[in-house]
């Protein structure tokens, strides 16, 4: 059972939010990151070979941000967790290729494929909890 103070912070709203909002901190700030620096952001495209450059870094903010936010105010949570979750698992391949790499490069690499995988669990779980809120 659980004690009746941590049933509280976890029913709380406030708990709710400040939760999604460490889920999208990074999706945001990569967003605004990538709006301030738009020549840096594509640069990153066409690093990564993706052509044109200027296309996939408007669908990265786009995807980023609106993604975010919609978690963020729990509004098509379901919508945003799908792009956010999609759109990290699209970047192992296309980033983080560690099977195509040697040394500590690779191991940093799947280290962070690794944590990718993590961030689509957390934004599975984002969209089960949405929708178990919203039949409820």
């Amino acid at each position: 059972m659980t004690p009746a103070i941590i049933s509280g912070i976890l029913l709380s709203p406030i708990t709710a939010f400040v939760a999604r909002f460490l889920l999208v901190f990074m999706f945001l700030g990569s967003a605004i990151s990538k709006i301030v620096d738009f020549a840096g952001a594509e640069a990153e495209m066409a690093h990564f070979g993706l052509s044109p450059p200027w296309l996939f870094a408007v669908a990265t903010v786009v995807t980023q941000a609106v993604g975010g936010v919609l978690i963020l105010l729990n509004r098509a949570a379901w919508l945003g967790a799908g792009a956010l979750g999609i759109f990290t698992l699209l970047t192992i391949p296309i980033a983080h290729h560690f099977w195509n790499m040697e040394g500590p490069m690779a191991q940093f690499e799947f280290y962070v494929a690794v944590e990718h995988l993590s961030v689509l669990g957390g934004m599975l779980l984002v969209a089960i909890l949405a929708e178990r809120t919203r039949a409820a």
